[in-house]
């Protein structure tokens, strides 16, 4: 992609190279967290063992014998990032490439959840106005976070025409500098950030479990969560001409996994809109038309996979009871991929062999709440029961009390 200039900043884009990623971490990494990457010997095992063959009855798998691969993941918790998700990244980078005449004239963007609060921040921290069109129906600790920050809220309908007839009002009114969620080449190589860190990162801990200062092997593979595809294609144009694989995951439920469907077709085709209701809430949107062009290249994006709702949860679970680690649903599709697709885990059998893959696995960000894990995982009443205790043998019943 050559340099190009749009409506909203007179600064020329940076192509989408590798070499462009490393110039917006040099410009962000003053701002942001270098997230730590971590391991589990117990989620790789678990993601090395085949699949039972039940899983595959129905699938175009079934009668198979279960794919056999090697995994060691690696996770990348931009949970711990700064507003608690990977959009800080992306949005300090679209800001420290605005001129001071813009800078002075403030910024605006439509946004309910993640990158209203990341432009919030990062607004705050360049001392200028921040503009934020959220829908009305809007979280409320969301609207209370965004507005923590310093951000002018300002409320509109739930869809995309009310959202962006706000934000033209807001422009005409302020001549505030848009900043889009995802469709924009500053906020792509921002987001890309995080897997050159992750690269390095890894290669540092396999040195470490060498012991000779060797990190060898490095990464094999990431992959990483897709809704409007800022995260993802910025990371495929960060790994572009490196031996690392990127893989995309969405969710399958109510259509969410528009990109899969969207490369299916002959030829690739972007669709536009996206209406589910998937847990994965952070991916109910369609994949932005800059990102597509990235998504879209097969010699940066390998390949697309869906998981369901199930898939997400049981993935979740074991995130959240086995790692100890915070995610939301959204941050979780990855993992669900490697766990219980067939066709991913036979491109690793197949690819990976004896040595099998390291794997890169995003968590995307941890922006949920106790209210609604609960309400996530809740139980039945009788379930809920013979969890919290066991009927004694004069029919009471009783907790029980045993040392662990």
């Amino acid at each position: 992609m050559s340099s190009t200039t749009d409506h909203t900043t007179s600064t020329p884009h940076l192509p989408l190279t590798r070499e462009s990623v490393f110039s917006a971490h040099a410009r962000v990494k003053q701002h942001v967290h270098r997230t730590p990457v971590l391991t589990s010997t117990t989620l790789s095992n678990l993601a090395s063992t085949p699949q039972n063959t039940s899983a595959l009855v129905g699938t175009e798998f079934e009668g198979q014998a279960p794919a056999r691969p090697k995994i060691k993941l690696f996770f990348k918790c931009e949970n711990y990032q700064k507003i608690g998700a990977f959009k800080a990244r992306g949005a300090f980078h679209a800001l420290s490439r605005l001129t001071k005449e813009e800078l002075a004239r403030g910024v605006v963007t439509h946004s309910s959840g993640n990158h209203a609060q990341a432009l919030a921040l990062a607004a705050r921290t360049y001392g200028i106005p921040a503009h934020i069109v959220m829908p009305t129906i809007s979280t409320p600790s969301k609207i209370a976070a965004t507005k923590s920050y310093g951000a002018h809220v300002h409320f509109s309908g739930s869809v995309s025409e009310e959202r962006e007839a706000m934000v033209e009002k807001v422009i005409q009114k302020t001549g505030a500098v848009l900043v889009p969620p995802y469709d924009h080449p500053d906020i792509i190589l921002g987001q890309g950030t995080q897997a050159l860190e992750l690269e390095e990162q890894v290669e540092e801990i396999l040195a470490s479990e060498r012991g000779d200062g060797d990190g060898r092997g490095g990464l094999d593979a990431i992959i990483a969560p897709l809704g409007g595809g800022g995260m993802l294609s910025g990371i495929a144009t960060a790994m572009s001409g490196t031996r690392t694989t990127v893989f995309g995951a969405e969710p399958s439920t109510d259509g969410g996994d528009d990109g899969r469907r969207g490369l299916a077709m002959n030829p690739p085709t972007r669709i536009p809109s996206v209406k589910t209701l998937t847990i994965a809430d952070g991916l109910r949107t369609p994949v932005g038309i800059i990102p597509w062009s990235v998504i879209s290249d097969t010699n940066k994006v390998r390949g697309l996979y869906a998981v369901s709702d199930e898939q997400i949860k049981a993935a979740m679970r074991l995130v959240l009871e086995r790692m100890k680690v915070v995610v939301e649903p959204s941050a979780c599709v990855g993992l669900a991929v490697i766990l219980f697709d067939e066709g991913f885990r036979h491109v690793v059998e197949r690819e990976g062999g004896e040595a099998g893959w390291n794997i890169g696995v995003i968590f995307s960000g941890g922006n949920t709440t106790v209210e609604a894990i609960g309400k996530l995982f809740e139980v039945g009443a009788e379930e809920g029961e013979r969890a919290e205790g066991t009927v004694g043998k004069d029919g009471a019943k009783v907790a029980e009390n045993v040392a662990g």
